[in-house]
């Protein structure tokens, strides 16, 4: 019996089982009074900071992660 789970919905938990190496997710923030993107990896850890999104999406790329949307 396949069964459908709602991801938006999943707990942080949850979420890194599915694969702490192979996603990460980007959170726009503050950074020493500056707008910044800050890479997370699937547990919440972050991992890096960039000035720009498209700079965090290609360091996501290049380290051959999968960059996943969150809500």
């Amino acid at each position: 019996m396949n069964q459908t789970i709602d991801i938006r919905n999943i707990s942080p938990s949850d979420f890194a089982a599915l694969g702490i190496q192979a996603f990460a997710y980007v959170k726009s923030t503050i950074h020493e009074g500056q707008p910044a993107f800050a890479i997370h990896a699937a547990d919440g850890t972050l991992v890096a900071m960039t000035a720009t999104r498209i700079a965090a999406e290609v360091l996501i790329r290049n380290n051959d992660l999968e960059m996943v949307s969150v809500h």
